[in-house]
């Protein structure tokens, strides 16, 4: 009887942490939507993606003038008018590393070359 009480017991605890596993929260994310005017004119969309606990807009946008730089569009404005906030997401697998090692990732959607 008491083999059959621990084999239960085992049973239970392998099952109880399958479920953790399982159930493992994924990275939650905020996504802000960003337009900025380039240096000629035109116009670049990105979203700006970090964890959704980072709320400081000075934050966010410190990240948007640092990928500017890479674009050679330092000194461009990124201020509220240019960059808010728009949804909560889970993050995809693919980006997750890169916000995990620098802090935020860019989805560059029109204009960015």
């Amino acid at each position: 009887m008491k083999f059959l009480s621990l084999t239960f017991i085992m049973l239970f605890a392998a099952i109880a942490n399958a479920q953790t596993i399982k159930t493992k929260t994924k990275m939650k994310v905020a996504v802000w939507d960003t337009y900025v005017t380039k240096k000629d004119s035109s116009v670049m969309h990105f979203d700006i993606i970090a964890p959704e606990e980072i709320k400081d807009t000075a934050v966010i946008y410190g990240y948007g003038k640092e990928y500017l730089k890479t674009k050679g569009q330092e000194g461009q404005p990124l201020t509220s008018k240019e960059c808010r906030f728009c949804h909560v997401e889970t993050v995809r697998p693919q980006r997750e590393a890169e916000i995990k090692q620098k802090g935020y990732f860019i989805f560059e959607m029109e204009n960015c070359k």
